[in-house]
């Protein structure tokens, strides 16, 4: 969506995705997802194991379905999303300019899986190792997944950060003796969210925490919601859309994030929470993931703990106190008219000019 605003008033524009049209200055050409049955989902699987991987992602029934919509297409220049995107973009560009956003890291996402490793990681490594070189431009958000895909693909991504756009919000007042601690994003059990509860646990009463997540497996927000169960000062809220996070958590005092390094993707985490936690000015408290540290050091806007054990972030929480506390969400509301989008966005906006001439 931020790739849409921004480009929606300065051309012709026509997105090819899930889901229903965006409220934007587009042409909207949808896809369904269609779903297989056991059988159909075993002999794919076999075949993807096997290294059939072309053979699997072309006979992916939404990848049927785009192919067949993209037939016609006369773009003049396609941005792709994802490398589930690359090789469809590629192949109905038909030589004109290709912008890939990898986003994240391809090879690595869910490398701490073994299946994953076996299957899926194995046809994304096959795919950079193919597609990569054919693309126009490259996108992805933070240097050390550029620097990753450079040293494995000989390719060089530009770096454009997941930030929203500028949210003219300033911090909110401070209540006495109340440390308000916000955490949102989706309940994804290989985030071990329950490590945030442990660290509220261990706070003392000034600390509160509350979790506004979006529900990915049942069985696992009922698991944190009986963590959480006998502490009052944790709190489940509802989710919000997107465009209104920033808006929403903006009465809390510290945005918390605490993701242990379990892959490449999750060593080199910089996600959208890290920016929204910063567009609504609060203090972000995280471990020492380098991307994030790295903008947290450089702008004063939070506390690192010195290691990913919940203890350590306890000590670097509970020494904070109210004029600490203020210094750093005053440092977020400076950082924020420069982690935003309206900056991030001139990247993608010089790419395709470029590739224009």
């Amino acid at each position: 969506m931020r790739q849409i605003r921004l480009l929606e008033s300065q051309y012709d524009l026509t997105v090819l995705g899930f889901g229903e049209k965006p409220d934007a200055r587009c042409t909207f050409i949808p896809v369904r997802k269609k779903t297989l049955g056991p059988a159909a989902k075993f002999l794919r699987g076999v075949g993807l194991f096997l290294g059939a991987h072309e053979t699997y992602y072309w006979a992916q029934g939404h990848v049927r379905a785009a192919a067949e919509l993209l037939r016609e297409t006369d773009a003049d220049l396609i941005l792709a999303n994802d490398l589930s995107a690359l090789p469809l973009a590629l192949k109905y560009a038909r030589g004109r300019p290709v912008i890939y956003d990898a986003h994240e890291y391809a090879p690595g996402e869910y490398a701490d899986a073994l299946k994953w490793r076996l299957t899926l990681g194995r046809m994304n490594r096959a795919f950079c190792a193919k597609y990569l070189k054919q693309t126009s431009s490259m996108l992805t958000v933070c240097q050390g997944i550029a620097d990753e895909y450079a040293r494995h693909y000989a390719v060089r991504p530009k770096v454009v950060h997941n930030a929203p756009s500028l949210q003219h919000l300033s911090p909110a007042p401070l209540r006495e003796g109340a440390i308000r601690m916000i955490h949102h994003g989706v309940a994804s059990s290989v985030r071990k969210l329950e490590q945030m509860i442990e660290i509220l646990n261990k706070l003392d009463d000034r600390f509160s925490l509350d979790l506004m997540l979006v529900e990915e497996d049942p069985g696992y927000m009922e698991h944190l919601r009986q963590l959480a169960a006998s502490n009052s000062r944790i709190r489940f809220v509802a989710p919000v859309p997107m465009p209104q996070i920033c808006q929403r958590i903006n009465d809390y005092d510290v945005g918390l994030y605490l993701l242990p390094p379990d892959n490449f993707n999750h060593q080199h985490a910089l996600p959208n929470k890290f920016f929204e936690f910063v567009q609504a000015r609060l203090a972000v408290a995280i471990g020492p993931s380098p991307e994030m540290a790295a903008l947290v050091h450089r702008h004063g806007c939070g506390i690192v703990a010195d290691s990913f054990e919940p203890a350590a972030l306890v000590r670097a929480l509970s020494a904070l106190d109210a004029r600490s506390l203020a210094a750093l969400k005053l440092a977020s509301d400076a950082a924020a008219q420069l982690l935003c989008f309206e900056h991030e966005g001139k990247v993608i906006e010089d790419e395709i000019r470029a590739l224009l001439k």
